[in-house]
């Protein structure tokens, strides 16, 4: 991922230069400190701003929640992992909410869209719940901010699977990068290839195979358990 001395804050300003950026008004954006200048400009344009929990562990999003009339030196900090903490609120399951934006961080990109993250998947696993629940639709953008060595040609197809997210737009320190045309995205989480073990570790995953469950749909596990 963007690193700061490579230019993070850069990257962070031209992601706010994107029409969809300045068109949002709800915005999901990567805890990470590489996105943290997204963060505060988000905060500062006054988008509603969501962050994922630190791997899904407890719930889905935390919105913040800055102190009404605060300056921009606050606004900073609500934008680091520790002002996440001190000024969020969560937001469960059955808020009915809508993202019109979703800014993720990469290990490596493709010119062509296809994103590698840090290997755990929970960016994926992410996007996967919001589509489930109707968060976000295919008409959502996924930005990710990197540096101009982290973007490829090309990356390996086999390494690539439906669940994986894939980026519509890529932004360095020096470049704005349209993916055209755009790839597909998960439209909603595959259960067969998840764990017991690995629900067991989210609870708001637990939650959301509950209600598929309820509704009648296939929610057979990896390594299919007796329920």
């Amino acid at each position: 991922m963007v690193k700061n001395r490579f230019g993070a804050k850069q990257a962070g300003a031209k992601v706010c230069s994107l029409e969809e950026f300045q068109k949002a008004r709800v915005i999901k954006v990567s805890p990470d400190k590489p996105q943290e200048e997204v963060r505060f400009l988000a905060l500062e344009a006054h988008k509603t701003l969501l962050v994922p929990t630190p791997r899904l562990r407890f719930g889905l999003f935390n919105k913040i929640t800055p102190p009404a009339g605060c300056n921009k030196k606050v606004l900073h900090i609500c934008a680091t992992s520790e002002g996440v903490k001190q000024h969020s609120t969560p937001v469960s399951l059955d808020t009915k909410l809508k993202v019109d934006l979703v800014v993720i961080g990469s290990v490596a990109v493709s010119r062509a869209g296809h994103r590698i993250g840090k290997g755990e998947g929970y960016a994926d696993l992410e996007y996967a719940i919001m589509s489930t629940i109707g968060a976000v639709n295919k008409d959502v953008i996924v930005v990710t901010t990197v540096h101009d060595c982290q973007v490829f040609d090309r990356l390996p197809q086999q390494v690539f699977g439906d669940h994986d997210v894939t980026v519509d737009v890529i932004v360095t320190p020096t470049q704005i990068i349209q993916c055209e045309p755009r790839l597909s995205k998960p439209t909603a989480v595959n259960w067969a290839l998840l764990s017991i073990e690995k629900l067991n570790e989210i609870p708001v995953l637990k939650a959301l195979r509950w209600k598929e469950q309820e509704d009648g749909k296939d929610v057979t596990l990896k390594h299919a358990e007796n329920d």
